[in-house]
């Protein structure tokens, strides 16, 4: 008797969309900062152009046969350190940037022009704005880190909730709890874990 099991999947293999299918001439930048580059919600995908300040909106469905173009979004007078889309709104995104500032943008639906000015900003901050996350749980929530200091911000009431204790070293990273109670954030040498009520 064989003491290892024998996987279903031994004789499978990946198979890549149709050439139809692909997003194809699409000039990304490279970007020194600790946040994320690309994001996708239900509807759309958003990625850093080769330009900075400038964002990449490319819809996730094709309409019909057509090739899927991509529409350029500028949001920011310097380079996009981070972005994310809200989980309750496929069609609102947050942005920030070496600029200091924090933008959330409304964007549109298939067929119609990308905005040209933010439905709300946030800051400016004292550094660059480095990582972004909307909370998982209450809609208009998002935490963002400049430099060493972490804001919880209220989006509707265009101000911060809370402002966590500072760290030595600049974050890297926040994440939060998927029942939103806690966010942890990381910065070189620690990782540090907040009470958020």
């Amino acid at each position: 008797m064989n003491r290892f099991k024998v996987s279903k999947f031994r004789h499978t293999e990946a198979r890549p969309p149709r050439r139809e299918a692909w997003i194809s001439d699409i000039r990304a930048g490279t970007s020194p900062s600790c946040g994320n580059h690309i994001k996708s919600s239900c509807s759309l995908i958003a990625f850093n152009s080769d330009r900075p300040g400038v964002l990449g909106i490319v819809p996730l469905e094709g309409q019909g046969g057509d090739k899927r173009h991509v529409a350029y979004l500028g949001c920011h007078s310097d380079l996009v350190t981070d972005l994310d889309f809200s989980p309750f709104d496929d069609f609102l995104l947050a942005t920030g940037s070496a600029d200091r500032m924090v933008k959330l943008w409304r964007l549109p639906t298939l067929g119609q022009a990308l905005p040209s000015v933010p439905g709300v900003m946030l800051g400016p901050e004292d550094l660059p704005v480095e990582v972004l996350q909307f909370h998982p749980t209450s809609d208009g929530v998002l935490v963002s880190a400049a430099g060493t200091a972490v804001k919880v911000w209220d989006a509707t009431k265009q101000q911060p909730l809370t402002e966590l204790a500072t760290h030595g070293d600049l974050v890297q990273s926040a994440i939060w709890s998927r029942d939103g109670v806690l966010v942890g954030t990381a910065c070189k040498p620690y990782l540090t874990t907040c009470l958020v009520v």
